[in-house]
């Protein structure tokens, strides 16, 4: 089976509905290529080494979490951006892009799509009044120390996570927002909940952790950010009948 570019742009915005976030780059088609699409590359980030993948197993179009764009960078195409939209064009590659739509669709995306690894129920947003909160809550069904929540990422994750330890062992709720999201540990600790993760940490996290006797985990930005465009995916496979391949780039970030 196949569908034309636009088909498949169509049905991406329709099930992400980009149009009801504000984001930091331009969500959905970002590079055109060929109008016929019968196989798909999904990856995190739309790096040389995923495209020349794609090039390498002759696919169609790429869609990622992370692509080309960003607010605040430079609008020049010169060195490595340069060379990765030349690969995409001389190969005639669509290259589709969701960044915050595929944080918080709510069963798709990353933010879903890691509490459901984990095991983690009754989620709602962290931030009250906010049905776009990219910060979620929940619990551990019967509770978990905070020597099992690291075991359990390891596991889950197949990276150990960075663990910085509050007074008591036991976690029964837990906030999370996958990627760069440590900003909102302080918001966690405030409402009161046992533990925070997220995919980075910078040097003030620890801090707040320490003193808000919080736990906080840092997984990988890009270790809880893999989840969300392979379920999306497979979605768009059996939707639509294309071929899709989840290509895992390692990155120990």
């Amino acid at each position: 089976m196949s569908v034309s570019n636009y088909q498949l742009l169509q049905t991406l915005n329709t099930i992400l509905t980009p149009e009801k976030v504000k984001d930091y780059c331009p969500n959905g088609l970002q590079v055109e290529g060929k109008k016929k699409v019968t196989k798909i590359v999904t990856g995190v980030t739309a790096s040389q080494a995923l495209i020349d993948h794609a090039v390498s197993i002759s696919a169609d179009a790429i869609l990622v979490h992370h692509g080309y764009f960003w607010k605040g960078e430079s609008p020049c195409i010169t060195g490595m951006k340069r060379k990765r939209i030349q690969t995409l064009l001389q190969h005639d590659i669509n290259l589709y892009a969701y960044h915050l739509p595929l944080d918080i669709h709510p069963t798709l995306g990353n933010n879903a799509q890691l509490a459901k690894l984990l095991g983690i129920t009754d989620i709602s947003p962290l931030e009250e009044n906010n049905p776009q909160s990219v910060v979620m809550q929940g619990r551990f069904e019967r509770g978990i120390s905070a020597t099992e929540l690291t075991q359990l990422l390891t596991t889950k994750l197949s990276k150990s996570p960075l663990h910085e330890a509050a007074a008591s062992s036991n976690i029964e709720t837990v906030a999370w927002c996958t990627g760069g999201g440590q900003g909102y540990i302080e918001l966690a600790a405030e409402k009161g909940i046992d533990a925070y993760i997220t995919g980075e940490v910078s040097e003030q996290t620890i801090h707040t952790a320490r003193e808000m006797n919080i736990h906080f985990y840092a997984a990988g930005h890009h270790a809880t950010e893999r989840y969300g465009v392979k379920a999306l995916g497979e979605y768009i496979q059996d939707a639509l009948e294309i071929e899709t391949v989840f290509v895992d780039i390692d990155n120990p970030a």
